[in-house]
């Protein structure tokens, strides 16, 4: 059977907390967590140097990701709902570390000079309105609708 990345974490909170950790060695002046049952979220916002930036990582795409990986069918002694929640339990906790390991990698990306803050931060910046750049960005069509092919690839994990 074909696994993805973090399909077997088990840090959940813990990794929460280890971002809160990257964070504030990193010098940010506020920093939060929050779980969007609706969407299918966990969300970190943080603020440094007066930039509030919001992250959001989806349980829900990460369920159907290894949902792909494992189909229900071969899953055996589970009905389709245990296996619904089994993928999403999964999901909630994959993106935590998947979350401390991304701001791990660009934190140390902009303390070493690789890349500036904005650059690495910039789609996730909350403007006045409290949307996120990227998101302004989409709805408004500023960028071309991406490949279809591209994205089939992007979403396989």
């Amino acid at each position: 059977m074909a696994s993805i990345p973090y399909e077997t974490a088990t840090s959940g909170n813990k990794a929460l907390v280890e971002i809160q950790r990257t964070l504030e060695k990193f010098g940010c002046q506020s920093f939060g967590t929050m779980t969007d049952a609706e969407r299918g979220l966990t969300i970190v916002q943080f603020k440094w140097r007066d930039r509030q930036i919001g992250l959001e990582a989806s349980w829900k795409g990460y369920a159907a990701a290894w949902q792909k990986a494992h189909p229900w069918a071969s899953v055996r002694g589970n009905d389709r709902q245990a296996y619904d929640r089994k993928a999403l339990e999964i999901g909630r906790t994959a993106v935590c570390s998947v979350l401390r390991d991304w701001i791990k990698g660009q934190v140390t990306a902009v303390e070493c000079g690789i890349m500036s803050f904005d650059a690495v931060f910039m789609p996730h910046m909350l403007l006045p309105s409290g949307e996120r750049v990227i998101d302004r960005v989409e709805s408004s069509g500023m960028l071309p609708a991406p490949d279809d092919k591209i994205v089939k690839l992007t979403r396989s994990c």
